[in-house]
């Protein structure tokens, strides 16, 4: 039997957005730094939903590798490094994924789930 690699991709892109949910959901709306810093559990629990993200993105591409969307592969890269190196990745490039490039992500995430 075939696998529908539209309804994997559609499961994927949700997964996305709703780990991103999770992570708006865990960070205080007036966000800082420090704060976030000092908090173990928020930390882990982006971590983990970062990893999500990761997992789901490289699944897409495994099942659409032209599959557009922006840092694709860094994406996937980031999730290895959480995983495979925990050790080296810092509050400070888990803070600017988070702040930076998730809204991006999110926006277009939101526009493929929504045509």
């Amino acid at each position: 039997m075939q696998e529908d690699k539209s309804y994997d991709i559609l499961a994927c892109l949700k997964d996305i957005e709703q780990s991103i949910i999770e992570i708006n959901e865990f960070l205080p709306g007036e966000r800082n730094f420090f704060a976030f810093q000092k908090d173990l559990k928020t930390r882990k629990a982006i971590e983990r939903n970062i990893e999500i993200i990761g997992e789901a993105m490289d699944r897409i591409l495994k099942a659409a590798p032209n599959f557009q969307i922006t840092d694709s592969r860094k994406i996937v890269d980031t999730r290895n490094r959480i995983i495979h190196g925990y050790d080296s990745v810092s509050d400070d490039v888990i803070w600017l994924i988070v702040n930076r490039y998730l809204p991006i992500l999110q926006e277009e995430v939101q526009r493929l789930l929504n045509s």
